[in-house]
Order: structure tokens, then C-alpha cells, then sequence
């Protein structure tokens, strides 16, 4: 059969593809199985479906009621732009700030004619922190967790939505000022309202109602919500999207993190890790700067330990631009690092793969070093869509990533507590009491993990850290039974690494360990008390049932304010891992690596212990290079990451597939020595796309959804890995595209 008597064939069932695909309301057949998906990805929108935004994860969130208080009154009703995605075949979820959001109803006083703008979080000079116009932070009151049980949670259910995700319980720490958290502190403390600034113990005392107010807000909003749900028959999911532990102690925010993994309304969290947190300056061998990488990978690893004994289903964030004005490469340089970052933990294969597309896809921004505003490029856009696509079929692994395992950092949520304001002269720059635990064994290679105190009442949480490293310098125990618990791991064979001097002004506040049974200056104390240990000046280890205790008498923020002044540190740790721990030789490199599927995830660190290049080999495609080459090396230099699909580990070489490209695929159709199938991605973008065939094709055709043909695409075959790459203008509605060979 000669080419045109073939390229006719092919004619003729596309247009019958297509013929019978509008007679099913748009939407391929595989759209159909969204709706019982297990939401695989995602990505969070306050606009209703338009081409430019058709990104194809799994679930379109459409977000608040009223929309998002920084787009403005919305034109369209929330049911409507819920029926707008489901049109296109998404599954919907909902989506809402709970300490913020368009609640001008309720603020104003339309709800219940009271005006509540009285009820936002105020700073000590009298000032509301604002969200948007006429839209404050809230202290969570009675009367707004009954609106938005009212006006939010039964209209979204009514709707027919069951995954609700409560965004950002969020409580800034310079706040708690205003007559609502007074009245809250009385209510709750059973006595006068203290002014945070005046003392320590009044800022610990603030914080922790701060924590508590969120705490029962979010359990009473997501208890209602799976009630009210129980009542219309349906199963009602609750999520919380929220900041790192991480990184709300670094910007001064006091939210309720890992408690609420224990509440039974709530089924999971979204880590919201993006370049605008990851990038926040930190102090490392004296020196702030950004450290993007390696900040996200802490702020992703905190996620990841608060949840993981908990079994809450986990989806990990990524934004391919950020809130402040920076330069379009300065966005992407960025985004692949959170990017890799979030991909080295293989246990997490759930993302939301962006906010906001109608941001990114149809608003210029002012970028920094110019007055025009510049709508993101087209290769930047091609080569989001690749890295997007990827995620869609991520697969979990049991891989770990390169490094010596087993060594944990203790984290609480009393990290949040005694950050703002400075007492006493207490100052924690930059957050680095925890960076110092953290940052000198990322550096050189060492994978570190953190630690949920919350979380040491399950097994699993210690169930493979072989060396714990902990500090009450930049925070504190919730009880004693965090220390009965510590000591019983340490006597099973644990090794303990314990830095700090104990000399910051929140040793001595109202708590636990000096109240009640307990009369302890410090909660260290009562921690050697449980060890065992009688601690003397002379000694820094001791050996405690089959385990072993090693005392730093440093704060660890010294590690990192001045140079080279982590020696000690790395020498006790790695003292404690290879003869206390008989964990092995500790692996200190300038990398971390890991290979995931098909997929392989490289991170290259500066600062490190050399300056060494990481050399990749093999046939690879190159996922951050939107023309997506085939190569058989890679460099990469320190400083930089890289994401590369690995064809040699394709299993059916010989099957017809798409192995990368900037679209979703759709309706793949292997029949003899044909290969079609559909694929769909936002309208003004260009899709790049490598698929491996059994032979060079001998026709390509491109059809679009009104079963017209398409100007023959950009293609070029490589017959070393037998990859066809195509190039073409991307449609939402679908091109069809038939291979023959």
C-alpha cells in the first residue's frame, strides 16, 4: 500500500475518532475514569474552564466560594465554575483559606448583620494584618466557624463536591493584639490577657492559644463537613494544605501542623513548598544566602515525617513562578531545584502541580531588570508541561536516595512558639538553631531526616533512625512523655546526640516541667532524670541501657553563623554513626541521587566537601531541555539538579509509547505498524514530545479535533534510541496523532 493510500486510511478514522468523540461530550474516555480517580495530581484554580488554563492533572480545586480575594468579585457562581471543569472531564475538589478568604459577607456583616472586621489578627501597634481588601486574618471566633460551617462547607457538599482542603490555619506570631484573642485568652487561660511583648512566658502562653484556636477551628470545621456529608450520603475527604513546619518557624507563623494528622476529620495535607519559601535565606559556614534546594528538601522531608506514621495521604507542591518579581530564568533556575527536591522522596508520588495556571499562563509579569511585562516563554512553558507530565506518572519506589540513612533531627511544634518577639537578648537569626542541626549534614550528602516529637507515640516514627540529634534551644517538649519515650528507644540501642547550652529565656516559662509533679529548671533535666544519666562537666558521653548519649554544649546555630565552626558537630555525629550506631561508614559526598522508574533524580550541592562534577551515562532524556534531546552523558555541576528519563530502562522496548512529552496522552491504539492516540494540553503552547517505536515511521499525521489536518509537525528520528520527537501547537481539545512504519 503506497503513503497515499495510507494517509487516506488514517483520514478516514480520525474522522470517525473524533466524529464519535464529540457525540461523548468532548471528552476522551480515559477523561471518564476522573470522576473514581485516586487523584494522582491536581493543581488549584479560582477561575472557570478556559483553553489557555486546560492543564490535564487529575482534579481541577476549585478554589473558595467567592473565589480568591486577590482576583476580585467573581463574574461567574462557584457552581457554575465547578460545572465547567466537570464538562472537561476533571474530577473537582473545593478549596478555601480558614484563616483568611473572600469572606467580605461575613466581615461586613451581610451575614448576620454584625460587622466582624474587629475579629483580625492585630500587631502591637494596634494595626489588622491584612490578606486583601477588606479581607483580615482571623481570630477563629465561634461566630466565623459557625459561617463557615453555614455559608462555605454545605454549599460546597450541596454541590457535589467531597474533597475539601482547609487551606493555611495560619496565626502570626507578632499578632494577638485584638479584643477577639484577648477574650480567647481569657476564655482559655481563666485570666487576664498578658501582652506577649512584656515577657517570655506570656509570648509561649500567646502562641500556644494561637496553635490551639486553629487547632479546634479546623477540628470543628472538618467534623461538620464529614457529618453534614454523612447526611447527604456522601463520604466527605479533608485536606490541609499547609506551610512547612520548617518554614513557618523560619517566617514567624504559628499554625497547628503535625497535630492535626491525629484529628479523624482530617485525611491528609498538601505541602506547600515552593520557591517563594524555599528560597528564604538561611546561615551556612557563616554566610546567608538562598539555599533553594536545600531548603526545600527540609521543608519537604518535614511534610514527609509529620505524616508518614499517620498514613495520611501526602501531595507535594511545586509553583513554577513565585509572588515576588524576579526574572523568568531566575523562576526556573528555582523551580528545578523544589522540583527535584520534592522527587528524592520516592515514598510521596501525589502532587499538586501548580496554583494558580490562569496566573501562570495568561498574565504577564513586570519581571525584575525591566518596566514590560512578559508572559512566560514559550520554551519555559514547554518545558513546565514536560516536568507536569512527568509527575502524572511518577511511580512510588522503595529506592532510597544516595547517602547514609538513619540520621534524624528532633522537631516540634514548639518551634513556632518562641520566635517573635526577642526576649533577653535571645536572638535565633535566621532560624539557624535549626539549620545548624540540619544544614552541615545536607551539605556533604548525608539524606538527614527530620523527627516529629508529636509523632513518637508510633513505633515506626524511630523505627529506622539510628542517630537522633535534638536541641531545646529553639524549642521545647509537649510532655513527659516525649522523654519516656526518647529514653526507652536510647536503652533498645538508640544513639542520642544532645546540643545546646539550655541558656535561652524560654527554659523557665509556665510549662510542664516545672509545674505539678515536676520542679525542673529546665526540661532537659527531666530528660537526663529519664536517662538515667548524672550528668557532669567532665564527660559528654554515656552509655545508657544498650544505647548511647552523646552532650554538645554548644547551641547548634553556632554550627553554621561562623566558618568552620561545625567540626565538632560532624565528628560527634559521625563518631555516633559508625561506633555507637555500627550503621556503617558515614558517606560524605556533595550529592544525592536516585533512581525512580524510568526516572532519574540528580541534586549537585556547592559548599559541599569538593567541587566534583556528578557524571550521569546511559541513554537518557533530558526532561529540563524543552527540545528534549537524547543523550548519552550528562555533567552536572554543583549547584545545579537534573531530571532525566532513563530509555534503556523502558521494559516493552518494542512497544509503540510516548516516553516524555509537554501534553497528556490520551487513547493509545497499538494495532500492526500503527500507533495513535490523543493528546491534550493548554491552548498558546507548544508540545515537545519523544516516543519510542519499533522503527523509523514512515507517516505522521496530525489531526485536530474537528477531524482537520494539521501542518505536518517538526519531527526528527534518532535511530540510536529509536525515539521519534515531534513538535507542535498544543490544543486542549485534543490532536490526534497517527504513526505508521
Amino acid at each position: 500500500m503506497n503513503n497515499l493510500k495510507i494517509y487516506l486510511l488514517l483520514s478516514l478514522v480520525c474522522v470517525t475518532f473524533f466524529s464519535c468523540y464529540e457525540k461523548e461530550g468532548g471528552k476522551p474516555s480515559e477523561d471518564k475514569k476522573y470522576e473514581n480517580s485516586k487523584a494522582k495530581t491536581a493543581f488549584q484554580t479560582s477561575s472557570e474552564w478556559m483553553p489557555e488554563i486546560d492543564v490535564r492533572a487529575d482534579v481541577a480545586i476549585v478554589y473558595g466560594v467567592h473565589g480568591n480575594p486577590t482576583d476580585g468579585e467573581q463574574e461567574i457562581t462557584f457552581e457554575d465554575r465547578v460545572e465547567s471543569w466537570r464538562e472537561r472531564g476533571y474530577n473537582t475538589h473545593f478549596m478555601t483559606g480558614i484563616a483568611w478568604g473572600s469572606y467580605q459577607e461575613y466581615f461586613l456583616g451581610e451575614w448576620d448583620g454584625e460587622n466582624h472586621l474587629g475579629e483580625g489578627q492585630v500587631q502591637k501597634n494596634g494595626d489588622t494584618i491584612w490578606h486583601g481588601h477588606n479581607v483580615p486574618y482571623i481570630v477563629p471566633t465561634e461566630p466565623f466557624i459557625e459561617y463557615m460551617k453555614e455559608e462555605v462547607i454545605e454549599r460546597v457538599i450541596d454541590a457535589g463536591i467531597s474533597s475539601l482542603y482547609l487551606e493555611e490555619p495560619e496565626f502570626w506570631a507578632r499578632a494577638g493584639y485584638s479584643s477577639a484573642f484577648k477574650k480567647a485568652w481569657e476564655d482559655y487561660y481563666d485570666e487576664e490577657w498578658k501582652p506577649q511583648h512584656e515577657s517570655p512566658e506570656n509570648t509561649w502562653l500567646s502562641n500556644k492559644l494561637k496553635y490551639q484556636l486553629y487547632y479546634e477551628a479546623v477540628d470543628k470545621v472538618s467534623s461538620y463537613a464529614k457529618k453534614y456529608g454523612k447526611e447527604k450520603g456522601m463520604d466527605i475527604k479533608v485536606y490541609v494544605p499547609t506551610h512547612s513546619l520548617v518554614n513557618y518557624s523560619s517566617w514567624q507563623i504559628v499554625s497547628p501542623e503535625a497535630s492535626l494528622a491525629a484529628l479523624p476529620g482530617i485525611d491528609g495535607y498538601i505541602a506547600q513548598v515552593w520557591t517563594g519559601t524555599s528560597r528564604e535565606p538561611t546561615y551556612f559556614n557563616g554566610e546567608e544566602k538562598e539555599r533553594t534546594f536545600e531548603n526545600a528538601f527540609l521543608e519537604y522531608g518535614s511534610m514527609v515525617s509529620m505524616t508518614a506514621p499517620t498514613n495520611r495521604k501526602l501531595f507535594f507542591l511545586t509553583d513554577p513562578i513565585e509572588d515576588r518579581k524576579k526574572s523568568w530564568d531566575d523562576y526556573k533556575k528555582n523551580y528545578q531545584a523544589t522540583f527535584v527536591a520534592k522527587l528524592l522522596y520516592p515514598m510521596v508520588a501525589n502532587y499538586e502541580v501548580m496554583p494558580w495556571p490562569e496566573r501562570i499562563y495568561t498574565r504577564p509579569y513586570s519581571v525584575e531588570g525591566s518596566d514590560e511585562e512578559v508572559l512566560i516563554p514559550e520554551k519555559y512553558a514547554t518545558q513546565m508541561q514536560v516536568m507536569i507530565n512527568a509527575l502524572n506518572h511518577m511511580p512510588e519506589s522503595e529506592n532510597q536516595v544516595s547517602g547514609s540513612h538513619g540520621i534524624g533531627v528532633l522537631m516540634g511544634n514548639s518551634l513556632m512558639f518562641q520566635r517573635f518577639p526577642t526576649h533577653d537578648g535571645f536572638e535565633d537569626p535566621k532560624f539557624s538553631n535549626f539549620y545548624g542541626q540540619t544544614l552541615p549534614l545536607l551539605k556533604r550528602g548525608i539524606p538527614v531526616e527530620t523527627v516529629h516529637m508529636e509523632n513518637l507515640s508510633f513505633d515506626a516514627t524511630l523505627e529506622n533512625i539510628k542517630v537522633l540529634v535534638m536541641s531545646y534551644s529553639n524549642m521545647k517538649p509537649e510532655g513527659p512523655e516525649v522523654h519516656e519515650r526518647i529514653s526507652n528507644w536510647v536503652k533498645s540501642g538508640g544513639v542520642l546526640v544532645y546540643a545546646g547550652r539550655d541558656d535561652d529565656p524560654y527554659q523557665t516559662v509556665r510549662e510542664w516541667w516545672n509545674s505539678g509533679n515536676y520542679s525542673f529548671e529546665k526540661p532537659s533535666q527531666h530528660l537526663l532524670e529519664e536517662l538515667e544519666i548524672e550528668k557532669s562537666a567532665e564527660e559528654n558521653m554515656y552509655n545508657v541501657g544498650d544505647g548511647v548519649v552523646h552532650f554538645i554544649t554548644q547551641n547548634p546555630k553556632e554550627f553554621v553563623l561562623e566558618s568552620n565552626s561545625d567540626v565538632t558537630y560532624l565528628d560527634v555525629v559521625k563518631h555516633a554513626y559508625e561506633k555507637d550506631a555500627f550503621a556503617g561508614k558515614l558517606e560524605l559526598k556533595n550529592n544525592l541521587h536516585l533512581k525512580r522508574g524510568n526516572y532519574e533524580i540528580v541534586a549537585v550541592m556547592d559548599e559541599s566537601i569538593s567541587r566534583d562534577n556528578f557524571e550521569v551515562e546511559g541513554t537518557y532524556i533530558d526532561l529540563f531541555d524543552p527540545e528534549l534531546p537524547v543523550i548519552y552523558n550528562k555533567t552536572i555541576k554543583p549547584g545545579q539538579q537534573a531530571l532525566l528519563f532513563n530509555i534503556n530502562k523502558v521494559v516493552e522496548q518494542l512497544k509503540p509509547q510516548v516516553l516524555a512529552s509537554a501534553s497528556r496522552v490520551y487513547e493509545e491504539e497499538n494495532n500492526d505498524n500503527r500507533y495513535s492516540f490523543i493528546c491534550k494540553s493548554p491552548k498558546n503552547t507548544v508540545n515537545s514530545m519523544r516516543i519510542l517505536l519499533p522503527q523509523e515511521p514512515k507517516n505522521i499525521q496530525l489531526v485536530d479535533s474537528e477531524g482537520e489536518d494539521i501542518n505536518q509537525p517538526e519531527s526528527e528520528w534518532d535511530e540510536n534510541s529509536s525515539t521519534q520527537y515531534l513538535k507542535f501547537e498544543n490544543a486542549p481539545d485534543g490532536v490526534k496523532v497517527n504513526i505508521s512504519w
